[in-house]
């Protein structure tokens, strides 16, 4: 139930989706006072949600800091989260998308040598049954092997939708291989906050790699910046998906 109430949340916490909201009750509303306030309210819904130096500094100031490892520094597992794939129906055929970096520094890592081990965590988090049948786990470990990286070293979890059950199901597997500390939690930097947050409750204490910035501290340029752009309506997703998200789980004993 919490799995289907998140997704249906989903829906509601998109600025995009007030916005659209908004302009469809001003077109249908026929008092002409009413009518002219929600076109008002409409148009400072558009400029404050679609100011890309406005979600942007927002951004920075949640999104965790670049981690940088030393020489020699080393850790027994790196969780990889998953997220970042899609599937085509017809033939299952599994393709990269948008937050890939995860995938690109865990390999990175592995061959460096500060990782020893790699626990691919995350299933299908589809509310259609017909698109879970393939898991994303199952894909990455596929590229895992691909590049070079021995199956002794990969191990996967291709079951858990959320990121409470990866934090459960990635405990499991660690307690079942008995492996020791430390271990290293690699995904987004806007997803490092709210993953932590449950990790902890549920006893897997791990250090954070942030990876996907999706904001880079570079100086605002004008207008760019600050010209309209649905890239912001993006970053307003991710935020309020990470925020709410973690409101969620703390309000269910989850974070």
């Amino acid at each position: 139930m919490f799995f289907l109430l998140s997704k249906i949340l989903l829906f509601f916490i998109q600025p995009f989706n007030w916005l659209l909201l908004s302009a469809l009750t001003a077109l249908l509303t026929r008092h002409p006072v009413r009518r002219k306030r929600l076109w008002i309210f409409t148009a400072v819904l558009f400029l404050v949600f679609s100011n890309p130096a406005l979600i942007e500094a927002i951004t920075l100031r949640w999104q965790a800091k670049e981690r940088i490892l030393q020489p020699g520094e080393q850790y027994e597992a790196g969780i990889l989260l998953t997220g970042f794939c899609a599937f085509e129906e017809k033939t299952g055929k599994g393709y990269f998308k948008g937050a890939n970096d995860r995938f690109i520094q865990t390999v990175r890592l592995y061959h460096q040598g500060h990782i020893k081990k790699i626990i691919v965590s995350g299933g299908n988090s589809s509310i259609r049954k017909s698109r879970q049948t393939w898991k994303e786990a199952d894909f990455i470990v596929e590229q895992l092997l691909q590049m070079g990286i021995p199956a002794a070293d990969v191990y996967k979890d291709n079951r858990s939708r959320n990121t409470h059950e990866n934090g459960l199901f990635s405990k499991a597997i660690i307690d079942s291989l008995q492996l020791p500390p430390p271990y290293l939690l690699i995904t987004s930097a806007t997803h490092i906050k709210r993953s932590q947050y449950v990790f902890r409750k549920i006893g897997l204490t791990a250090t954070d790699y942030p990876t996907h910035f999706t904001v880079i501290g570079n100086p605002l340029r004008f207008p760019g910046s600050f010209l309209p752009a649905y890239k912001a309506f993006d970053l307003w997703d991710t935020f309020m998906k990470e925020n709410v998200g973690l409101l969620m789980y703390r309000l269910t004993g989850k974070a």
